[in-house]
């Protein structure tokens, strides 16, 4: 219906498969489609992640500095994090991507439970919207 792909970065980092700690997907589960936020808005270099303390901090800072925010004074709630949160667990870290479809997530399926669901959702879509197309 004019798709021609998905952005699936957060939903396959919630896979069984996936190589990150426990404890980032059960916070991609606990999410919902509010739990996100914009940062680095004002160094035009915006990315959406998961809310959590550090977050917070570098907002304050964002919208305490204005125009005159430098890399460096958000420095310690991005750059370094990953491997603390998705290898070690330590979600209050810093910032992490993370996109609004977290609210969508429910499960920790397989990549092959996965795939074979958006198939399956997909084919009956398909079928159902187009039915009354075929002569």
């Amino acid at each position: 219906m004019g798709a021609e792909g998905m952005n699936m970065g957060t939903r396959f980092i919630a896979t069984k498969e996936a190589p990150v700690h426990e404890n980032v997907k059960q916070a991609i589960l606990a999410a919902s489609e509010l739990d996100t936020r914009l940062v680095m808005r004002p160094l035009r270099n915006t990315e959406r992640v998961l809310k959590n303390a550090a977050v917070e901090r570098l907002l304050e800072k964002e919208q305490e500095l204005g125009a005159d925010l430098k890399f460096e004074d958000i420095a310690a709630e991005v750059a370094g994090v990953y491997p603390k949160i998705m290898m070690e667990g330590t979600m209050e870290a810093g910032a992490w991507s993370c996109g609004m479809v977290a609210g969508l997530v429910y499960d920790i399926p397989t990549v092959q439970e996965l795939m074979d669901r958006i198939m399956s959702e997909a084919d009956t879509l398909i079928s159902k919207r187009l039915a009354g197309f075929a002569a």
